[in-house]
């Protein structure tokens, strides 16, 4: 353990210690200060999909919604990570539909469906992979047509040195109030750059994108309430039946999206915070109660928004039989 890591979460089973999850948690307010913290706030940290819905800002600012007359669903989906339920892949017929894009031509790996229902009706109808089962197929989807609207090379699209790929680059350092050479850059599971930035950097970045008249660019800022609108108003598409992300999206004064390996980032527009966290060991199954934490110790008021989390992420762990057979609790105080 990095002795700067904060424990989390506890996970007991027959009484006993069975797992500690440690990690750090970073609260930035509107004047850029750090206004909440446990572990470090500072530590750096990969993005993963929470970075998706700024990567969907350079399409969305350029005119993409108009030029292919989107709707607000197939917005949302460009931000999501799917499960690849019913009305996940009919607005992804959709946006194929609409941008005249071949499937074939996204990077992402053909898949089946995350969500159980749906894979098992698919393989029941003799269904097979597809690359828009991908979780992140709306978010490639979206990259190309604005490649295609641009007449930006398309074969290349997810390679760091894209037209497209350093516009995003460009938007999240300045979201994020830092230099683009403080960004690093890996590979994601979808063939997408990701990008590594502290975690007050992306707190900072999701900040903006709940409040945008904190970004200084109007056309950006613009953006940003389409974006966050649509994820609002369509939160099933961002993530899926039961998941956080869209738990959260179904409060409008919430904008929210994961990344695979423990990372998630939110922000309150009335209160004007943005809110990162990341789990070292990379597990997602703790997401729920550390938000609801969180919310808790910020003296949240939406009390509905409160209980969908507790109703969904039970601090009860059950097994295959669905006996309780276990308890886990959060276990940091925010510091101030």
């Amino acid at each position: 353990m990095n002795n700067n890591e904060a424990l989390l979460v506890n996970e007991y089973r027959g009484g006993l210690l069975e797992c500690a999850h440690y990690g750090h948690i970073c609260i930035v307010d509107d004047q850029g200060r750090i206004a909440g913290r446990a572990g470090n706030p500072r530590a750096t940290v990969f993005t993963r999909s929470s970075a998706k819905p700024i990567q969907a800002l350079p399409g969305i600012r350029a005119g993409i919604k108009g030029a292919y007359g989107l709707m607000d669903e197939e917005i949302a989906i460009m931000t999501a990570s799917h499960r690849a339920e019913e009305v996940h892949v009919g607005t992804l017929e959709s946006l194929l539909s609409k941008t005249g894009l071949a499937e074939d031509r996204l990077v992402c790996a053909p898949s089946l469906p995350l969500d159980r229902g749906a894979k098992e009706r698919l393989l029941r109808q003799g269904g097979s992979y597809r690359r828009i089962y991908h979780n992140c197929s709306g978010k490639h989807l979206g990259v190309l047509a604005y490649c295609k609207m641009k007449g930006y090379p398309m074969e290349s699209y997810n390679h760091p040195d894209h037209p497209v790929q350093r516009e995003i680059l460009a938007t999240l350092a300045g979201l994020a109030g830092i230099p683009e050479a403080q960004i690093s850059l890996g590979t994601d599971g979808c063939g997408f750059p990701v990008f590594a930035l502290p975690l007050s950097a992306l707190a900072t970045a999701y900040l903006k994108l709940a409040c945008p008249d904190l970004i200084e660019d109007p056309d950006t800022a613009e953006a940003a309430k389409v974006i966050t609108g649509a994820m609002n108003r369509h939160p099933l598409l961002v993530a899926g039946t039961g998941r956080i992300d869209s738990i959260l999206l179904s409060d409008p004064n919430l904008v929210a999206k994961g990344g695979f390996k423990g990372v998630y980032a939110f922000a309150l527009r009335r209160e004007r915070v943005g809110v990162t966290f990341k789990i070292q060991d990379g597990s997602e199954e703790e997401w729920g109660m550390i938000a609801l934490s969180v919310l808790e110790q910020l003296g949240y008021e939406n009390g509905e928004t409160l209980q969908k989390l507790r109703e969904a992420f039970p601090s009860s762990i059950l097994n295959d039989e669905g006996w309780q057979v276990g308890q886990a609790e959060t276990a940091f105080q925010l510091e101030r």
